[in-house]
């Protein structure tokens, strides 16, 4: 398993075009994609249950990505959320 923090710097947050992004993004891994915010998580591949985490600019969620490519995954998950969020 492995995993990684970020701060979320987009102003309007993980709104639904990002997010609909991130969906996509982690379809392609074969790993499971679970982002966390505060006490609540959600499969990274699941575009509602992502918006009903309410992040907002500056929340810092943990991406966590688990299964046959984590590595990779994570690392590509992390570029993603670098160039987008």
């Amino acid at each position: 398993m492995k995993s990684f923090q970020y701060v979320i710097t987009d102003s309007l947050g993980l709104h639904a075009r990002p997010a609909g992004l991130l969906v996509k993004e982690a379809g392609k891994q074969q790993a499971d994609v679970k982002v966390t915010f505060k006490d609540k998580s959600a499969d990274g591949k699941k575009l509602f249950a992502l918006m009903q985490l309410g992040i907002k600019c500056g929340d810092e969620v943990t991406v966590t990505v688990s299964g046959a490519d984590e590595e990779i995954g994570c690392k590509q998950l992390e570029q993603f959320f670098k160039e987008y969020l």
